[in-house]
């Protein structure tokens, strides 16, 4: 969320009795100021932004350029997901009842840019043919998806057929 954003975060963490410090990892899917207005809150996390990856003032490297994902634990792990910005990351958690959500930031701007990609294109693409491919793999991979600008949707047959259409015709 943007820099303005903090009471709206730390009212949301409170409805589960958390406070910035009790969170242990920051995943922000880039690096853009509406992705990362409030990193600071969480001064006890390990942050991963994009494919940065960093503790306090040390930094770590984790292959995200080579297709590595990163494992959280048993349940959540972030995936690279370039396109919208060369070093976008999606985090995928297997909830307890099995079911896959992905939390992929401006990879899908909102539910409405599966029938009209204009949605996402006009937001901005570093690579529209990687952000095509990707939008499919985290589609295949989900059950359900957060994206960056609007409600969680589920994933419906329908909207994988959508993005498989998309992605074949995008040139290689």
């Amino acid at each position: 969320m943007t820099a303005w954003d903090s009471e709206k975060i730390i009212t949301a963490l409170q409805k589960y009795n958390l406070t910035p410090d009790k969170i242990h990892y920051v995943v922000s899917t880039h690096g853009h100021s509406d992705h990362i207005g409030n990193n600071n809150l969480f001064l006890n996390a390990k942050h991963i932004v994009g494919y940065s990856v960093s503790f306090r003032d040390k930094y770590y490297m984790h292959s995200f350029d080579k297709g590595e994902e990163y494992c959280i634990n048993d349940s959540v792990k972030v995936v690279p997901t370039p396109g919208h910005t060369l070093a976008d990351v999606t985090v995928l958690v297997t909830t307890e009842g099995g079911q896959r959500v992905a939390l992929c930031g401006d990879l899908f701007e909102k539910y409405e840019d599966i029938e009209d990609p204009n949605v996402w294109l006009e937001a901005g693409s570093d690579d529209p043919v990687q952000q095509m491919r990707n939008r499919l793999k985290i589609a295949e991979a989900a059950d359900w998806i957060v994206p960056g600008h609007g409600p969680k949707f589920q994933v419906t047959e329908q909207i994988r057929n959508s993005l498989h259409r998309q992605a074949g015709n995008a040139p290689v």
